[in-house]
């Protein structure tokens, strides 16, 4: 499927002992996702230190498109989404960086470009000291979807 000129890869399999989504109700809960293409992680290391502001706005972009990648998985059709209702963005950077909302915002600004008024969200980004296999973000969502 390609959304907005972009390519949706297979669903991401998870990394350790988890699912990459689940159901309860109408909402679908998404595992965080870093920023990989296939198993390589192309984003690594600490904002501020070996990445830009503006890596870490990339890299928080694959991260959504892999969350969509599960989303499509789990339901079939990205068409059945009502409301991106909370995204969760953590930020492996250095102690004084204060730019974890500019981050975050490639994933948030992606969302409501794809989704306009339902892609609009209630959001925490926030700065971690390490995250798992060195990734430079993880990005996790949570969505409401029309029950069939």
């Amino acid at each position: 499927m390609i959304i907005l000129g972009i390519d949706l890869p297979p669903q991401p399999y998870p990394a350790a002992c988890y699912v990459p989504i689940t159901a309860v109700n109408d909402l679908l809960f998404v595992s965080g996702q870093t920023p990989k293409k296939g198993n390589e992680l192309i984003y690594s290391g600490k904002i501020g230190k070996n990445l830009t502001v503006n890596e870490g706005y990339e890299a928080s972009k694959i991260c959504v498109i892999r969350a969509l990648s599960a989303i499509k998985s789990e339901i079939g059709d990205l068409d059945r989404i009502k409301k991106i209702v909370k995204l969760t963005g953590y930020v492996n950077s250095i102690d004084t960086c204060i730019s974890h909302s500019k981050v975050i915002d490639g994933a948030s600004e992606l969302l409501e470009k794809i989704f306009r008024e339902k892609g609009k969200h209630a959001r925490v980004a926030v700065g971690v000291n390490s995250l798992p296999g060195d990734a430079a973000v993880e990005i996790d969502l949570i969505i409401q979807i029309e029950k069939y």
